[in-house]
């Protein structure tokens, strides 16, 4: 005797593959909720792979925080330093001076290219703590001794910039200066700083890997003539959710004279529109399930058609309406956990092999499926977060089961003797 209730086991007997309409239905209904299972666990796990890797990338170039004069530059730094580490959360803080510079090649040979990327000065013993940069590079090594010079790996390959390979730097201020005294009659032409590419970095984010050069901080005091000041001290957390208390603290310690930014402020739009896609692509894709769900309903409609003198036997049996009702209840259980388990496993590998598909479809058409330069990143990224997955899974097996709601309520009210006329 089977210990299953009669009605599951009526179920499961119900459901055995059979040459009939009923069941091409009901494999048609497995499938496609195996597909949307597996598209909203695929589309989800990459746009949360693409909100983690943003943050990671953006902490990890930019920092948790940003320490500025209200007013002027920078001047006590180092005094400031000094209040900044002595906060708990903080890991490590760096003086920075960031501006536009305009950089041109000296080939041996052809015409010179220019391009007017961002100089950042840093100070490279406290760079390691604050971030990314002194392990993200690609060739040659983290070296800004002298006249050195770090520049992302798609500037270097835009311009055809290698280790070794000399830049002619003009600082903007001397361009504007040199502007001026043009109109004044007393033109100065200014000079270029000779430097050499002595590294090539690649943070992994397009972004900033096309539009940064770096420089010691003493090199980018003296290029935009600021002395012994800087424009801003980076800060590391331990913490990076923790941003914003840090801030309020810093605040309060540093007073008035200070403006301490997050990195949630300087991106909090972007992040934002990320988040809101995320949702707006959750909701439209868990349609593909609700379609799904109504093949499950017109299967069992059509079934408790094809059943109704077996129903009719079985009330006269003495079986309640609650129980012929939970016994169409089963099947759409049933084929909702199967196409949820069968979707499940379609999406992990799916999002497991989700470059390689990138790269053969790459090889096969010749045509870039995702372009770094406009998503950033030069692979696909994704995080399979455990909660969205046992929503998914979850919201998707219970949309299957309400699906089989109307046939079995419309199956537990069928009478014995109406039942079996139709007969």
């Amino acid at each position: 005797m089977s210990r299953l209730p009669f009605e599951l086991m009526l179920a499961l007997r119900y459901l055995r593959p059979k040459r009939t309409f009923v069941s091409a239905i009901t494999l048609v209904s497995i499938l496609g909720v195996m597909l949307g299972v597996a598209v909203l666990i695929t589309v989800i796990s990459v746009m949360s792979g693409f909100d983690h890797q943003l943050r990671q990338k953006i902490v990890g170039f930019k920092a948790h925080l940003r320490i500025q004069a209200t007013e002027t530059r920078l001047r006590d730094s180092a005094a400031v330093m000094k209040q900044v580490e002595a906060n708990p959360r903080v890991k490590g803080v760096a003086p920075y001076v960031l501006g536009q510079i305009w950089v041109q090649t000296e080939p041996a040979e052809g015409d010179p290219l220019v391009v007017v990327p961002l100089l950042r000065g840093v100070d490279p013993r406290r760079e390691r703590a604050i971030s990314i940069l002194p392990q993200s590079i690609k060739e040659g090594s983290f070296d800004l001794s002298g006249y050195s010079l770090l520049v992302g790996a798609e500037l270097a390959k835009e311009m055809r910039i290698h280790v070794g390979d000399p830049l002619a730097l003009y600082s903007v201020d001397a361009l504007r200066r040199w502007s001026a005294s043009r109109k004044h009659g007393t033109e100065e032409a200014p000079v270029a700083d000779d430097y050499v590419v002595k590294g090539i970095f690649e943070v992994g984010f397009n972004e900033f890997d096309s539009s940064y050069v770096l420089c010691s901080l003493e090199n980018a005091q003296d290029l935009y003539d600021l002395g012994d000041t800087v424009h801003g001290l980076m800060v590391a957390l331990h913490d990076p959710d923790q941003a914003q208390l840090a801030k309020e603290e810093l605040t309060h310690t540093l007073g008035d004279r200070y403006t301490v930014t997050t990195w949630m402020d300087e991106n909090s739009e972007f992040l934002e529109a990320l988040v809101v896609e995320k949702n707006v692509m959750f909701y439209l894709l868990f349609f593909i399930t609700i379609v799904a769900a109504f093949g499950i309903t017109s299967a069992l409609i059509t079934f408790v058609v094809q059943k109704t003198r077996e129903i009719g036997t079985l009330k006269a049996l003495g079986a309640t309406a609650a129980q012929i009702g939970w016994l169409f209840l089963s099947q759409s259980l049933v084929v909702g956990t199967l196409g949820v388990l069968a979707g499940f496993g379609l999406g992990l590998v799916a999002v497991s092999y989700r470059n390689n598909f990138l790269h053969f479809m790459r090889w096969a058409t010749g045509f870039e499926l995702f372009p770094a330069k406009i998503y950033n990143f030069s692979e696909l990224p994704a995080l399979i977060v455990p909660g969205d997955i046992a929503i998914i899974c979850g919201g998707s097996l219970v949309i299957c089961v309400l699906a089989g709601l109307i046939p079995a309520w419309n199956a537990g009210r069928l009478r014995p003797v109406e039942a079996l006329r139709h007969e």
